[in-house]
């Protein structure tokens, strides 16, 4: 008889949220280095000899990779912050509480921690708003046909969400990358728990796996 895998309903449902978020990064960063290399200005012009090149895709299934990769990683995301909101009102006020105590001070994995995810917090703010700002100013005719020079210019250029758009998701990943090194050991073993205890029923006993952010 086989040993079996106890994992939790909300352990679950954390790995699912984290899985669709890490699909959703996946679609939006390979195809965002797509259009990164292969920009759309100038197909007419001569300045971008290389815009109708196919890589694997057409341009536009990447597009639809970049823009439903994006949807997906703001919907994860959202559901993400829900199911961690007691983690973050607790290291927030853990945090004002060291600020104003004289010579306390966080432990320096905690501080490190709360400092890439502020960055991965902020990061992908700016590069969501950006990518909503590019959703809307596309379906405006920029890239239609109808007005290819067309600029709705809300709050700055479209040159200037352009860049925030690219730096942000830059550091985004960035950030990213580091958030997945700290917590690989997690990632690593609670991903062999899911697929080992694909169809037991979930137990209700183990401790909330939120917690690992605590360390």
């Amino acid at each position: 008889m086989s040993k079996r895998i106890k994992m939790s309903r909300q352990t679950r449902a954390i790995w699912l949220i984290d899985a669709a978020l890490f699909f959703g990064a996946v679609l939006a960063i390979l195809s965002g280095i797509y259009f990164l290399f292969f920009p759309s200005g100038g197909y007419q012009g001569g300045r971008n000899p290389m815009y109708g090149i196919t890589i694997f895709f057409g341009r536009h299934t990447w597009e639809d990779f970049h823009t439903w990769g994006g949807i997906l990683m703001i919907i994860a995301a959202i559901v993400h912050l829900v199911i961690h909101w007691k983690w973050i009102k607790m290291t927030a006020r853990r945090v004002i509480n060291a600020a104003r105590s004289q010579g306390a001070t966080l432990p320096r994995r905690v501080a490190i921690n709360i400092a890439i995810n502020l960055a991965i917090a902020i990061s992908f703010l700016l590069c969501a708003v950006s990518g909503v700002y590019f959703l809307l100013a596309t379906s405006g005719g920029y890239q239609g046909g109808a007005n290819p020079n067309w600029d709705p210019g809300f709050v700055f250029s479209r040159t200037t969400w352009d860049l925030i758009h690219t730096w942000s998701g830059v550091a985004m990943i960035v950030a990213g990358v580091i958030h997945f090194a700290i917590h690989w050991r997690w990632v690593k073993n609670v991903s062999k728990r899911f697929f080992l205890s694909l169809g037991q029923r979930p137990s209700l006993k183990e401790a909330p796996v939120a917690q690992r952010t605590n360390a």
